[in-house]
């Protein structure tokens, strides 16, 4: 019987953005801790080497020309390294690339391919992937926000084109709203994104005139985990149901947390679980199962373990 997929690599480490940063290597220590704590790292599918992500799979959500870019600042903290240059370049006020940024970001997209080839093919059930840097705020053109190459996109637009599917949903719970995504998605009727999101709040975006396939929903801060499950249910459901999805990607961030200081939302591991079952009977209806999860925000470092531990354990069937 084809299990569920952890998706992890060393690479994942190597970024980092300066002391005190909450997108931090330790992110995922307390993930590993937490999973192997609980018992819940042996009933999954480990995966720890995974090539990277090829241009011809980056480009199909980024543009060449983003690639060169982060490409270039790479080569340059490269060249400075001996002469005590600078560890780090910034790209905003929050997203800075050090010497293992372009790596780390080119591995979590191979994670995100590799679990999608492995989902897709049936050897996994579904796959869940502790990927860094996250991806969701990565625009076409543009790094921002953490985030340097989108993986959840990049993974469903190699869902359409590898392997054939002709409907994919993007499910994204982040506390952020994954403007990445939807400046990536938006318009393609290959594609639905729906999800909740803290607004007015970073990046400001999701309420503009949305194109078609995005059913955004944003809640005010201070929403609790009850009112979320009812606008989920009364919005992004019913969406889901009536796109009838091939695949689903989840762009799972933490961050709603009511423990998490980088968002205001009142989550906590029950509305996990509640929002990952229904993500999970969707995909059983309409996509025999198939779901790949990627990580995404979560900054409490106790909490984030908690809420992966039971996201997984839903898909897990734990």
């Amino acid at each position: 019987m084809a299990s569920t997929g952890y998706y992890i690599h060393r690479d994942f480490w190597k970024h980092e953005m300066g002391r005190g940063h909450p997108e931090c290597p330790q992110r995922l220590d307390a993930i590993e801790d937490r999973l192997l704590v609980t018992g819940v790292a042996d009933a999954l599918a480990r995966h720890d080497d995974m090539p990277l992500a090829t241009l011809a799979q980056i480009t199909r959500a980024h543009s060449a020309a983003h690639l060169e870019h982060l490409e270039a600042l790479h080569q340059r903290l490269v060249a400075d390294e001996g002469v005590g240059g600078p560890e780090y370049a910034q790209v905003d006020p929050d997203t800075a690339l050090n010497r293992g940024t372009l790596l780390a970001a080119r591995r979590a997209a191979g994670a995100a391919i590799a679990a999608t080839d492995a989902v897709a093919r049936g050897e996994l059930a579904n796959a869940f992937c502790a990927v860094r840097p996250p991806g969701h705020h990565a625009c076409r053109e543009q790094a921002m926000g953490f985030c340097f190459l989108n993986n959840v996109a990049i993974a469903a637009r190699h869902a359409l084109d590898e392997h054939g599917f002709s409907r994919v949903a993007v499910v994204d719970f982040d506390v952020h709203h994954g403007n990445g995504t939807e400046d990536i998605l938006s318009g393609d009727p290959r594609a639905l994104m729906t999800g909740i999101f803290q607004h007015p709040f970073y990046p400001f975006s999701g309420t503009e005139h949305p194109a078609e396939n995005m059913a955004n929903v944003p809640v005010p801060a201070y929403t609790k985990g009850m009112d979320v499950r009812e606008v989920f249910d009364m919005v992004c459901l019913p969406r889901l149901e009536a796109f009838r999805p091939q695949m689903i990607f989840v762009s799972a961030g933490f961050d709603a947390h009511r423990e998490d200081d980088l968002g205001q939302l009142g989550l906590n591991e029950n509305d996990y679980a509640w929002i990952t079952e229904r993500i999970r009977d969707v995909a059983r209806r309409h996509a025999k199962g198939r779901i790949v999860s990627l990580l995404e925000g979560g900054y409490h470092l106790d909490a984030l373990a908690r809420s992966v531990e039971t996201h997984v354990r839903v898909l897990a069937d734990l």
